[in-house]
């Protein structure tokens, strides 16, 4: 009996690029033993080195997630799928976050009248609802992407007051995605192209700009005034942090994130629901599943995902409709499928649940908190930067030089005469490099190349090992004199 097998984007390069498999079995467990046997890349990715899946990594077999009333020897029919789905009870509020004395202190001219008629005139919405939308305050942390729809669209809408945080420039890689930002912006604070983008849409709401670095100190301050927190970033220490000051702060988490062709969408409220650590109790190893900047992201997928983030804010807001509360909806785009999965709150969540052991907000250890940090036994991963890497180039020494990247990041910055091997492959691969010879890793900022130089120590290589500081990133505008061009 052949079962489907859907493959989230972050892992399809560790299963033929394929997107749905399938696969024989009848049981979970067999399923997935099949699976590893005919990707053996896979394995590496969804377990750790003592055979439990990794903690990042969600299984289900339709809607509902193992380990919660389902077990890996349940068996499975034809009709069934799985799907695999690593980190990147629902809810129908009856009332509105915002309360009826909040509301009542609000009023709309005729201006806003004329300019929100089309809200007013939706029965769900309305008046009540529209001086709702005016009372409320958001903050939108992250204007990159996802930010870029989310704070346009809840101007647009009336929000009354918009925070908006990023600490960042605009680039001219961000104007493919970010649609807040245009050319003259480049180089340009991102906070203060968006608020003159803001102020053009409605130049009625009020504008607060936030250009701190997020941190354990001043997140519970910041967020403190806002209603609903919209997180848009791009990585986990931001998720995790955000998501733990949103806990302990009583605050409801708009959650989204872009991969590729795929997003997802959640709203994160530990009052009347899981928390982001319920789903997703740690992160993956730095590197071992990369991010929208190392792995691409389609235009109009952060606007999906994003319009959908702040349709989430407005429900919130207006109360009622069909939260995403305890629930993960899954978009991929480029094979048009959609699925709503369930995610329920752990009573053993070290937040959120029956005895929690976090108890305030923590600027954790992101090397320790994926495991990246070296043992005191261990030996310890020795640098090489970009200057003396193409030093010893140009002289002509003996070295091998082996890239772990993505092939579309390959194919905007090759590196001359580097050998190309995923990090899955090493193991079985080590046999192709010269244990007398330095083997220097590249990956796009330094952080794979670490998790793949601990891999090939795990596996039993005992040659010397060097990671290229700050990846290609910190090499991309290096000129070889023999290529006789840029890097």
């Amino acid at each position: 009996m052949q079962i489907s097998v859907y493959i989230s984007a972050t892992l399809r390069a560790f299963a033929g690029k394929k997107a749905k498999l399938e696969i024989e079995g009848k049981t979970v467990r067999e399923i997935l033993e099949r699976l590893q046997e005919e990707y053996p890349e896979i394995r590496e990715v969804l377990f750790d080195e003592n055979r439990k899946l990794r903690p990042f990594v969600s299984v289900y077999v339709n809607d509902d997630r193992i380990g919660n009333g389902i077990g890996w020897d349940s068996a499975v029919s034809e009709n069934d799928s799985i799907l695999l789905l690593p980190s990147i009870a629902g809810g129908t509020p009856s009332e509105s976050i915002i309360s009826d004395e909040r509301r009542k202190e609000v009023s709309l001219d005729d201006y806003e009248i004329e300019r929100f008629n089309k809200h007013l005139m939706l029965r769900e919405i309305g008046v009540k609802g529209q001086k709702r939308i005016k009372a409320a305050k958001v903050l939108i942390i992250g204007l990159g992407a996802l930010g870029s729809p989310v704070v346009q669209y809840l101007a647009a809408a009336g929000v009354g007051t918009v925070g908006i945080a990023d600490t960042g420039e605009v680039s001219l890689g961000d104007l493919q995605s970010q649609v807040i930002h245009g050319v003259r912006d480049v180089h340009r604070p991102k906070i203060a192209s968006a608020r003159d983008t803001i102020k053009a849409i409605n130049p009625k709401i009020k504008i607060e700009t936030i250009s701190e670095v997020l941190d354990a100190d001043n997140i519970a301050d910041i967020i403190a005034d806002y209603d609903i927190v919209a997180d848009c970033t791009d990585n986990y220490r931001s998720r995790y942090l955000i998501s733990d000051a949103c806990v302990l702060s009583g605050k409801p988490l708009v959650f989204g994130a872009v991969y590729q062709f795929e997003g997802r969408v959640s709203v994160f409220d530990a009052k009347s629901g899981p928390c982001f650590r319920c789903q997703y109790p740690s992160p993956p190893p730095a590197g071992l599943v990369p991010t929208c900047a190392a792995g691409g992201v389609i235009s109009p997928l952060a606007g999906i995902i994003g319009s959908i983030q702040a349709n989430e804010v407005l429900k919130l807001i207006i109360g009622g409709g069909e939260s995403l509360i305890g629930k993960l909806l899954v978009v991929d785009t480029w094979n048009n499928r959609t699925s709503i999965l369930k995610v329920d709150k752990d009573e053993s969540c070290p937040i959120c649940g029956k005895t929690p052991s976090i108890l305030e907000i923590e600027n954790f250890d992101y090397e320790d908190f994926c495991g990246l940090k070296q043992d005191e036994d261990e030996i310890p991963v020795e640098g090489i930067d970009a200057e003396e890497l193409v030093r010893r180039i140009e002289q002509g020494d003996p070295l091998t030089l082996v890239d772990v990247r993505e092939p579309h990041e390959r194919a905007i910055h090759r590196f001359p005469n580097a050998i190309v091997i995923p990090i899955g492959q090493l193991a079985r691969r080590q046999k192709e490099l010269d244990p007398d010879v330095d083997t220097v890793f590249i990956c796009r900022e330094g952080k794979r190349s670490i998790l793949a130089i601990n891999t090939l120590r795990e596996a039993g290589y005992k040659g010397p090992v060097y990671n290229l500081k700050g990846g290609i990133e910190a090499a991309k505008n290096i000129i070889f004199s023999h290529e006789g061009a840029w890097l």
